[in-house]
Parts: C-alpha cells; sequence; structure tokens
C-alpha cells in the first residue's frame, strides 16, 4: 500500500514537489556504499552534534532530528555538544554563530560562499575526515538561526516523516537503514521573506481543545499548545505567527512563557491588522482603568499601554504592525472637527515608531513594520494618508479570498515593499466560514500569484482559523510562500493529490485528484456553511431567514446533481477509509474523510429538507420519507464529528465543531403532510413543463444529444402501478413499467438514425396508472445538416448557449498580454483570465468562442466572472463582450465591499453582469470576450436567446457533439 522511501523520493523528484529532493537522495538499502553517507546502519547510527553556543533552536532541532530518525529506523542518534567519537556525525551548526561550522569554513572542509549573509538558506555538504576521530559528516549549516532549522528538517521530512506527523496523525513508514548519496547543495532564498499564519476565531475549536488538554493548568491557549505550533511552523518553512486574540483567549503576553518558547523556536511575532505593536486592545485594555480606547481623546492611555507592549516584547524577534483602530475587530474612532482620520494615523505610526526605537537599539527603518489597510483604513489610507517608506504595506483580501489593492507604480518603488493578509477562515458578513476549508487552491494561486508578480514578496500572513481542518490550505500557501515556482497553473490540479499520495500511496493519487479537484469545485460553487437555514441580506440590507438553498429542483437537474456529486465522491472517501491499513485511519479521517463526508451530509440535509418542502406542495408520497432522511443525515454528522474528536484515543476532543460556531447542529425547517391510502399518479418534467395545462420534455437537439426524464410520482400510499408508452418508434425509454410507493424515473433520448428530419418534429409519449393518462409531448431539433457542417464549438439548446470559457475557438494574444486557462476553478470546472495580472495596457488579448444559434435578435449574455477587485486605483475590473462585430459591452467584477452586490458575489463566488446584445439572423456566430483591465477571469456564459431557466449556475455547456 504504502511506497518505501526511495520510490517516494522518485515521486516528489518526477512531480516537481520541491527541488530540493532531487539532491537529497536518501535511499534505504542493506549495504553501506562508499558514495554514500549512513545515517543509520545495521551496526550504528550517525552522532548528531551542535555547537552549545548556537541559538536554541538548534538544540530544539537536532534532538528533534534524532526522535524523526528513531520514528523511522527505531534507533535514537546520540545528540552531543562533546566532539562526538563516531565513525559517521551529522554536523549541525548556523554560520557566524556555531564555532564548529566557522571552523570548518575557516580550514576549507565546507564551502559556505553561496550561504554568507543570506536570509533562511541552509546548505548540506559531506565531507570526510572533519575532525580528528570522524571519518565522514554530513554538515547540516544555515545563513542564519531559521535557515539551520529548516536545513534539518527537511532532512526530516526526507527520510519519511511528515511535518504533520502530530497535527495530522501522519504515521512514518520504517526503515531499518538510512543512507544518502554524497551532496553539495545550497537552497535558494524563500520567496517571500516573512511567511507565517494567524490563529482566529478559535472560539469554538482550538481554545476548548487548548485549554483542557494542552495548556489545562492555565484553562486557556498556552506555552505548550504555542510550543507545539511553532514546530509546525518550522517544519513548513514559516516564520512567523500571529497569535489567537479573540476574547475568550488570553492574549500571548498575559502568559510570559509563550514569547520564550516562540523565540526558542525562532518564529517572529507578528500581529493582526487590530493589534498595534502587538498589544492586544481585545483582553488586554481596561475600559474603567485605562479610559476610553481612542487615540485623540486619550492619548497618554494609548502610547502607555504601547509603551509597556514594546518594552516587554523588545529583547525579541518581532513584525509590528503600526496604525490603529477600534476595540478588537472594530473601525477607527471617529474624529473631532478639525481632524482627519488620515492626520490621526499619521500621528498615532510617529508616535509608534517613537517607542519602537526607544526599546530597539536600531534605526527605524531596520525594525520590520507593517501597515494593514484592512477594511475602513483602506479608504483612509487611499484619501491621501502619508506612510514613511520603510513600512510595509500589507495588503488584505476581502475575508472571502479577492486581494482588495495591490502597489501602484509608485508604492511598488517603497523600500518596505509589500504583502497581503489573506483568509481560508472568517467570522463575519455576510457569512461566516469557519468549519471547513473550501478555498480551493486555483483561487489561492491566482489571487497570490497575481500579488506577487505586483511586488508583494515581502510578508505573506494566513487566517487559518485553528488550523484543523485547514492543513491542506495551509501547507498550500507555506509551499508558494517558500517558491513561488514551485507551484504553477499547470500543476494546481495535481497539487492535494501529490501531497496525499506521499503518505498514503501513489496507487490512490488518481482518486485523491478526482475527490478533492470535485470537493474544492463543489465547496467554491457554494460553501457548505451557505447552504440555507440561515440569514441573509437581501436587496434592502436587511437580514432575513431563508430556507431554501438556491440550487433549482426544477432546473437542469440542478440540487440533484448537487446531491449526488457529494454521494459520490463522499462513497470514495469511504471506501478508501475502509481499505486503508489501520494505522493510516485517523490520518484520512482528519484529512480527507471528515471534510469530504462532512460536506456532504451538510449539503444533502440541506438539499434533503429543501426538497421535502417542495414535494409537500406536489403532495408526493415521498415527502414524509425525507422528514427521517434529513434527521439521518443530521445524525450522521453529529457522530463523524463525535468520532473526530475522538481519534488517537481523545487526543482531538474539542478541535472540532460543526457545521462552524454553532454549539449545536440545527435541522432546517421540513414539513409532513396526510398522505391518501389510495394510489394516484403525479407527472413532473425537470427543466419543462409540468402539473399545467400541458406536459412538455424539454426539447432534443441532434447537435448535443442530451437526454431528458420523466418523474413519475405517487401520492398514495398504497403502491402505484404505471405504464410508458412511446407513441413514435424513435423515441427511447429506459423503462416501460412500473411499481413504486414513491416516484420513478423515465429516462428519453432519441434514436437520431430513425428520427425524421426537420427543425421541429413533434412526438409523444403516454404514461398511465389505471385509467388515469398523461401525455407528454417533445419535440427534437434534426434539420438537415451534419454537426460538421457548422463550424462551431457551442449549439443553440433549449434557447441558449452555454459556454465553458475554458474551452474556446481561438484566442489572441498582443503585446505580451495572454490568455491563461485556470483548471480547477470555476462553475464550469475551468475558467479563463483575460490578459496578464501585470499592467501592460487595454484590449491585448481576447477569446473567441464560435457557436450555432436557431433563432435571432436581442440576446442576454450573462457572464459569471471571479468577483475580483482591480489591481489599483488606476486598473479596474472591465472586460468585453461582443458578438460578431457588434459594438462592445464592458462590463466589471469589483463591487463596494459590504455592498448588497458584493455580499452577493462573494457568497456565490460569482459576479453575473448581463450584456444586450443583437444577432442579427439565424446561423454561425462568434462570441468574443475581450480583455480589458488586466487580470479578469471569466468561469462561465450563458447566451439566453429566451429559453433561460431559473437556476443557481446556469445550464451544462452546449458544446456540439
Amino acid at each position: 500500500m504504502k511506497t518505501k522511501p526511495l520510490y517516494l523520493l522518485l515521486l516528489l523528484m518526477v512531480l516537481g514537489f520541491n527541488a530540493v529532493y532531487a539532491q537529497l537522495n536518501v535511499v534505504n538499502v542493506n549495504n553501506n556504499q562508499s558514495s554514500s553517507f549512513s545515517i543509520v546502519n545495521s551496526n550504528s547510527s550517525a552522532t548528531i552534534y551542535y555547537d552549545a553556543s548556537d541559538f536554541e533552536v538548534v538544540r530544539i532541532a537536532s534532538k528533534l532530528l534524532s526522535k524523526d530518525i528513531e520514528r523511522v529506523t527505531g534507533k535514537l542518534p546520540i545528540v552531543t555538544t562533546n566532539t562526538p567519537k563516531a565513525k559517521n556525525a551529522i554536523i549541525i551548526g548556523t554560520l557566524g554563530q556555531s564555532k564548529l561550522i566557522d571552523k570548518l569554513v575557516k580550514t576549507g572542509k565546507v564551502n559556505a560562499t553561496n550561504l554568507s549573509g543570506t536570509w533562511e538558506q541552509y546548505a548540506y555538504q559531506t565531507i570526510k575526515n572533519p575532525l580528528p576521530g570522524i571519518d565522514k559528516a554530513l554538515v547540516i549549516m544555515g545563513s542564519d538561526r531559521r535557515g539551520t532549522a529548516y536545513g534539518v528538517f527537511t532532512l526530516s521530512k526526507t527520510i519519511g516523516v511528515s511535518p504533520w506527523y502530530y497535527w495530522a496523525d501522519v504515521p512514518t513508514v520504517k526503515s531499518k537503514e538510512l543512507h544518502i548519496a554524497d551532496i553539495n547543495f545550497t537552497s535558494k532564498a524563500p520567496s517571500v521573506k516573512y511567511r507565517g499564519v494567524f490563529i482566529n476565531d478559535e472560539d469554538w475549536g482550538l481554545k476548548p481543545w487548548a485549554s483542557k488538554l494542552m495548556d489545562p493548568q492555565i484553562n486557556d491557549i498556552g506555552p505548550n499548545t504555542y510550543e507545539k505550533v511553532c514546530e509546525l511552523l518550522l517544519r513548513l518553512k514559516a516564520n512567523m505567527l500571529a497569535p489567537a486574540m479573540h476574547e475568550v483567549t488570553g492574549a500571548f503576553f498575559k502568559y510570559p512563557e509563550n514569547k520564550v518558547v516562540a523565540d526558542k523556536f525562532a518564529i517572529m511575532m507578528t500581529s493582526s491588522h487590530a493589534e498595534p505593536l502587538l498589544y492586544n486592545n481585545t483582553t488586554e485594555w481596561n475600559k474603567k482603568i485605562n479610559g476610553a480606547w481612542d487615540y485623540v481623546r486619550n492619548k497618554d492611555g494609548v502610547l502607555a499601554a504601547l509603551d509597556s507592549r514594546v518594552k516587554e516584547a523588545a529583547p525579541y524577534e518581532n513584525i509590528y504592525t503600526v496604525g490603529i483602530r477600534g476595540i478588537h475587530d472594530t473601525g477607527m474612532k471617529d474624529v473631532p472637527e478639525g481632524y482627519t482620520k488620515a492626520n490621526v494615523l499619521e500621528q498615532v505610526i510617529d508616535a509608534e515608531r517613537d517607542i519602537l526605537t526607544k526599546y530597539i537599539k536600531k534605526e527605524s527603518d531596520e525594525i520590520p513594520q507593517i501597515f494593514v489597510p484592512y477594511k475602513e483604513v483602506l479608504d483612509i489610507y487611499k484619501s491621501g494618508m502619508k506612510l514613511a517608506e520603510d513600512i510595509t504595506i500589507v495588503w488584505p483580501d476581502d475575508n472571502f479570498g479577492y486581494i482588495k489593492k495591490l502597489s501602484n507604480k509608485d508604492e511598488a518603488k517603497r523600500k518596505g515593499g509589500a504583502g497581503v493578509y489573506y483568509h481560508i477562515s472568517y467570522l463575519g458578513e455576510p457569512n461566516d466560514y469557519l468549519w471547513l476549508n473550501t478555498t480551493p487552491p486555483a483561487l489561492m494561486y491566482e489571487e497570490m500569484f497575481k500579488a506577487y508578480q505586483n511586488g508583494a514578496d515581502r510578508y505573506w500572513l494566513l487566517n487559518v482559523g485553528d488550523i484543523k481542518p485547514g492543513e491542506l490550505g495551509m501547507q498550500f500557501f507555506l509551499d508558494l510562500a517558500w517558491d513561488i515556482n514551485s507551484v504553477t497553473y499547470n500543476s494546481i490540479p495535481d497539487y492535494n493529490s501529490t501531497f496525499l499520495a506521499s503518505i498514503f500511496g501513489a496507487e490512490y493519487q488518481a482518486d485523491f485528484k478526482d475527490i478533492y479537484n470535485s470537493y474544492f469545485r463543489l465547496g467554491f460553487e457554494r460553501k457548505p456553511e451557505y447552504m440555507g437555514w440561515d440569514w441573509r441580506w437581501n436587496s434592502l440590507d436587511a437580514k432575513e431567514r431563508i430556507s431554501d438553498t438556491e440550487f433549482s429542483l426544477a432546473n437542469y437537474n440542478e440540487a440533484e446533481n448537487r446531491y449526488n456529486e457529494y454521494e459520490r465522491i463522499a462513497k470514495k472517501a469511504e471506501n478508501l477509509h475502509k481499505a486503508l491499513p489501520e494505522a493510516y485511519k485517523s490520518t484520512f479521517y482528519q484529512l480527507v474523510y471528515y471534510p469530504v463526508v462532512g460536506a456532504a451530509l451538510e449539503n444533502q440535509k440541506m438539499l434533503a429538507a429543501q426538497k421535502n418542502r417542495w414535494y409537500a406542495q406536489q403532495g408526493r408520497a415521498a415527502t414524509n420519507n425525507l422528514v427521517e432522511a434529513v434527521k439521518n443525515l443530521d445524525q450522521r454528522l453529529t457522530d463523524i464529528t463525535a468520532h473526530y474528536n475522538g481519534l488517537e484515543n481523545g487526543k482531538w476532543t474539542g478541535i472540532m465543531t460543526a457545521p462552524g460556531r454553532l454549539p449545536e447542529i440545527q435541522l432546517p425547517p421540513t414539513e409532513t403532510i396526510e398522505v391518501p391510502k389510495q394510489a394516484k399518479m403525479g407527472i413532473f418534467i425537470p427543466s419543462g413543463a409540468s402539473a399545467t395545462q400541458v406536459n412538455v420534455l424539454p426539447r432534443f437537439s441532434k447537435f448535443t444529444k442530451q437526454s431528458h426524464s420523466i418523474e413519475v410520482y405517487n401520492k398514495g400510499e398504497n403502491a402505484l402501478k404505471w405504464e410508458a408508452k412511446a407513441m413514435n418508434s424513435w423515441i427511447l425509454l429506459n423503462k416501460k413499467k412500473g411499481k413504486t410507493n414513491t416516484q420513478e424515473t423515465i429516462q428519453v433520448s432519441i434514436d437520431w438514425d430513425k428520427a425524421p428530419k426537420g427543425d421541429n418534429v413533434t412526438g409523444e409519449i403516454l404514461v398511465s396508472a389505471g385509467d388515469y393518462n398523461e401525455n407528454i409531448h417533445l419535440s427534437i431539433h434534426n434539420p438537415d445538416l451534419t454537426a460538421q457542417a457548422l463550424d462551431v464549438l457551442y449549439v443553440e439548446d433549449n434557447g441558449v448557449v452555454s459556454i465553458d470559457p475554458s474551452q474556446f475557438s481561438r484566442k489572441i494574444e498582443k503585446h505580451g498580454m495572454n490568455v491563461q486557462v485556470i483548471e480547477e476553478l470555476g462553475y464550469s470546472g475551468n475558467s479563463v483570465q483575460l490578459g496578464t495580472i501585470v499592467d501592460k495596457g487595454w484590449r491585448n488579448a481576447s477569446v473567441e468562442y464560435d457557436f450555432y444559434s436557431e433563432n435571432a435578435g436581442y440576446v442576454t449574455v450573462h457572464t459569471y466572472a471571479l468577483p475580483v477587485f482591480g489591481k489599483d486605483e488606476k486598473n479596474g475590473t472591465a472586460y468585453g463582450v461582443q458578438i460578431d462585430n457588434s459594438m462592445v459591452n464592458w462590463e466589471t467584477t469589483a463591487s463596494e465591499e459590504y455592498s448588497f452586490n458584493w455580499k452577493e458575489n462573494v457568497i456565490r463566488n460569482a459576479s453575473i453582469n448581463t450584456s444586450k446584445i443583437l444577432v442579427s439572423k439565424p446561423g454561425k456566430h462568434t462570441l468574443k470576450l475581450i480583455s480589458g483591465n488586466p487580470g479578469m477571469v471569466i468561469q462561465k456564459v450563458v447566451i439566453d436567446f429566451g429559453g433561460l431557466k431559473s437556476s443557481y449556475k446556469g445550464p451544462k455547456p452546449t458544446l456540439l457533439k
């Protein structure tokens, strides 16, 4: 089942998972080789040596490496600061801090030319006779303390110890021996200088878990928790942490040991936009004692608190947030007449910088500082606020994954550079998403790569909530921050499956790819937390309670398809869970089973309740069965959540609450109806017409060859016997009779070899139950034209042309502006980005889609775009829509944050624009999507000739077949 280390290594090399593995050729063999260094062989293990004068993190990493080797081989290497007396030694140290490393450099034993003076780099060299009594050594040296640690933990990962061995209980594959090929390798500098996570909204996960199991003596998130967090960050090559800061949690600096633990692990402390100079006003500020948190009216009180914090934090390595907002995550206070908020912020920052230089004996431009223009602060900044050149501007997303602004040409020249604050978890309007990580890697890459291309390479902070179950998102974000070139648009579809295959085995990679790409696509369409039975904002900007989801039960089989797709991937996850060896079940449950099955159950519960209420209106006998189904789905969700908390003998008790921040799962409303004894037939036609004067199936087209269906349902308790007869020989039915207590579906298709020619040929189906008959009418489009003669990609079908933007007839790229297909992002599965993301001007890229229409007249073109923001003030979110040579309709994607349109857009991950365009005659036409501002992403297009029906995401692509 599980790949051995050598095969894992080869897999990683082939897939480009991390370039260093091509250098770290760790093998499991039964005999030593002269060209390799033995970490562990049949007789002994290498001694691990570090200098006592080196940083504390070097001691910690050395001891953890020893334990990691023991996890793999069962042998625990000696760790010492004395000169080792062993045949083989692993020598670990920091350039300029380790006397031994410096001695090896001075004597020419190792070459540190490419390492000296760099940021967080590391090197490996195997050398012979480094010291008297040592035959051979593997030297791991870092340019600084974190570089050394990264080098150590890269070796740990290579021998088979996952960074997630604790946080996801990833097993270690055992090997009797470990050898490493001779090596001389220096890592590249990280792509992003400061990289880390923000633990946030911890009330319902990390806080209850940590309080009871990690730091029970303080009943809080404390040093034992942060020790595990910091170790994980180091193993993932991160270097900073913004700690938990909600009211339920004691502030990070409340417990003195917290900052000591972080420093031991060489993790820099940073803070959210709401915590100036590392001060958490949520719990540390006491209004009764300190007065109002208001710089204008209580300047001395505010500055005294900040002064005290910097004095305490100054001995340690930190990144300081400058500026000020209200208490917790509230807006900046109003200022009195004669002041502006920009002016006040400038004064605040000047005072904060004076405090920093008071306690940190450096010039202010040498102290890492960030300014985060979050929410209302962005407007204040844009109003003309002046900011010191050395302060890093950290551009925030809108809390839903779309970055609101990036550096313009002037800002790009600033000494302090720029960064990004990004979310995969959020508590706030228009809806929370705290439960599962459903932000697609493709969306994160599109936004973060855009940011990196536009100079945001100084500071990346990910709001990861409780860490669990955001493991995959955190891994992806930090991999990207460490090496921006480790991921490309082409590799995104394989990213998660490659990572999971490295744990569970390469034979499962295709299954993982299917499961997780489907999971993220479904979650992108609508997060599980947004599936109805919730408060939503209406067009009057008021909240109202909504029971139904927005997925249609009537049209395009939309709700049914979603239900079934979740059922499919959940079943696949369940089968994999059963097939895995016992040692891997816990890890699989955490990384795959719970997110996938949990999302499926939440969706199915809400969709089943919606179907129940809909069936009640039709009097279906199946109505009441769905009440019990909803309860069962709800109970299953409760059960799998309890099982998660009980994993590893209760190790994770309290970490998981579903579906989000609710103390207990809430049942959506359902209805029970009186069902008469006597059977009675009802007919429903999905996407057609039924229960009116006439039953009509959607039209069949020989160019799309879609089948359609008839639902025969019972309105009574007794079984319903029914028969169906096609009145035309070219109409095919998959069922011709049946007996049901609830309902059955008849699939209808056309034998196109027998069907008569014509644009609008009619046919009929008779469905009967006893003496009761229903006539089902249909028509077919079967013109005397071949598909080849149309010479198009898409055709009109039932009054619409539905287009997958990634499948185009042609693309036009000029002046360096490219058209980029983004796989695994969007309603159609893939999207297209119009023009590169770097500002190079207008209208230099476009894509074209040839389609065939049966009708003419004014059409409505619906373009489903990602609700991205413009790159900066000079670049908006325009893209053009044109049919043939019509006037170009210029549309935009972004709406003002917190407006009704923005709320709708981020909930559904789409900005849906409509363009009215005249199609002069039936026949072949061309739709053009034209680059306006760079970087607009289109995920679906529907051209409505009058046949579009109400639904959430519209019909499937009407591709010519």
